[in-house]
């Protein structure tokens, strides 16, 4: 059932890691594109990120593509060679540091915490603001809040909304989202990420995990979410299976949607 007020088409069809099609009446955004093949490797120095499963499509196979929500350009495992071919003459929306690296493509945009972007994609108008991120210190992640005129008005009298969390773990600023938009959809990295880095005794966890991701439901409190991040790469240290157990024990599972990789899938 679509939820109060919202009169848009949303469809969903997971292709792996952070990677995913979100259709929006007819207009295709893809998140994070990676297309890497099963095996590859990439040495960033602190880690070295392996994958583990390939992804559900190919490029080849993709449909027509309007819009690239990047959230970070400098790490393959959201942003790898074969992906960056679909960022040539599409919109991309990316974050300050990732736009200067990726001109002088015409058509990308930056985006800051908060800010929001006025733009007709595919021919709709959409409002897409960012969102705060905590990843790898020193560099750059957004999220994404998209809003549309057809998702109209919920009737606790805020706007709906679809939120893309990006990499990032909890972080209270991320509550002022309930107090501003009624979430319909929340697509959360998970995997819990954690990295070692010099001088530290303890490893710095760089993505949510379930419980966090659970704390972060219960803020926005969002009607559907749908996980990603999660499985695909040896650098990920929380299966998928442990964070659906933690959304069952918080009692979760009513809003917890785990899509099957290159499936296309209706949310509403």
């Amino acid at each position: 059932m679509a939820p109060s007020g919202f009169q848009s088409k949303v469809d969903i069809t997971f292709i792996g890691t952070a990677t995913a099609i979100l259709s929006i009446d007819g207009v295709s955004f893809i998140t994070d594109p990676a297309f890497d093949k099963v095996g590859t490797e990439y040495d960033l120095g602190i880690i070295t990120l392996k994958s583990l499963a390939g992804p559900a499509l190919q490029i080849h196979d993709l449909p027509a593509i309007d819009a690239v929500l990047l959230s970070h350009e400098d790490h393959p495992d959201n942003l790898d060679t074969a992906g960056r071919a679909l960022l040539d003459a599409r919109t991309v929306i990316t974050t300050p540091d990732g736009a200067n690296k990726l001109k002088p493509r015409p058509s990308v945009h930056p985006i800051h915490p908060w800010e929001t972007l006025s733009l007709k994609i595919g021919g709709k108008d959409f409002s897409i603001t960012g969102t705060p991120c905590v990843h790898l210190p020193g560099g750059e992640v957004t999220g994404f809040i998209l809003e549309a005129a057809s998702f109209g008005t919920h009737s606790d009298g805020l706007p709906n909304v679809i939120y893309i969390s990006g990499d990032t773990i909890y972080i209270e600023e991320l509550a002022q989202i309930q107090k501003k938009y009624h979430v319909v959809l929340a697509i959360l990295n998970l995997g819990d990420v954690q990295v070692a880095l010099p001088g530290s005794s303890e490893p710095l966890h760089i993505t949510l995990d379930g419980k966090t991701a659970a704390k972060l439901i219960r803020e926005i409190e969002p009607d559907v979410v749908v996980p990603m991040h999660f499985d695909s790469w040896a650098h990920f240290t929380e299966p998928s299976s442990k964070s659906a157990k933690i959304f069952e024990e918080e009692g979760l599972n009513e809003k917890v949607l785990w899509l099957t990789p290159g499936i296309k899938t209706q949310i509403f």
